[in-house]
């Protein structure tokens, strides 16, 4: 379960306080299916950065499975990364000389996962997202819908609990986006948390909850 208390975000710009959030009180519980929408600046950014403990707030508490994640040090919110969290981005941050198989199996190189091991989890990440026969291919081989959908495969090899998807289907043509998201619902009806940051109000609207930010305060859909 997530649950922020409070939470406040602020940063310096030019000599002046910029307040990025604003007393976020937020529970989102195990399996939800949530996206967070808002105008540019609104915080969305900086809220999918805390809940991803790639920041921590300023004041207030990130409380992830009831352990208050903005008191742990770098190491352990290292390791949170790589075990509870996958994140899926707009551009898709593939390494270009590597295969698909080869990218999907990167976050478990740095796990130090058994190779033989690694070699089951890419093969039945790439066949969840009807990628098996392009494991081979590198990036620039195959299309923006395949290259999202590698994203994913990698995003979910190492069996997070919960995806952030921040504008998944930003770089996509309409039909590639529709098979993505498709691809991440069925995962959050097996019983992965999804929380996507999107733009567009027909992705957002198919999350089981809106949650709508407004000058770094939710507006709606706590």
């Amino acid at each position: 379960m997530i649950e922020l208390r409070g939470v406040t975000r602020q940063y310096e710009v030019g000599g002046r306080p910029v307040h990025a959030l604003r007393g976020i009180d937020l529970v989102i519980e195990k399996g939800e299916y949530v996206s967070v929408m808002g105008p540019s600046g609104s915080g969305k950014s900086t809220l999918l950065h805390i809940l991803g403990c790639l920041d921590r707030p300023t004041s207030g508490s990130f409380l992830l499975d009831g352990e208050d994640a903005g008191r742990l040090a770098d190491a352990s919110l290292a390791r949170i990364r790589q075990l509870k969290i996958g994140f899926v981005f707009q551009a898709f941050h593939l390494v270009p000389r590597l295969s698909a198989a080869g990218n999907v199996e990167l976050p478990m190189i740095f796990a130090a996962v058994p190779r033989a091991e690694r070699a089951r989890r890419v093969l039945d990440a790439l066949r969840a997202v009807g990628l098996e026969a392009r494991a081979d291919h590198r990036p620039d081989q195959l299309s923006g819908g395949e290259r999202q959908r590698v994203a994913i495969a990698r995003s979910v090899v190492m069996g997070p609990s919960i995806l952030l998807a921040d504008e998944p289907t930003g770089n996509l043509d309409a039909a590639s986006g529709k098979e993505v998201v498709a691809l991440i619902e069925k995962m959050n009806a097996s019983g992965l948390t999804v929380i996507v940051v999107t733009h567009d109000p027909a992705i957002g609207s198919r999350a089981r909850r809106c949650i709508r930010l407004r000058d770094g305060a939710i507006a709606e859909g706590a």
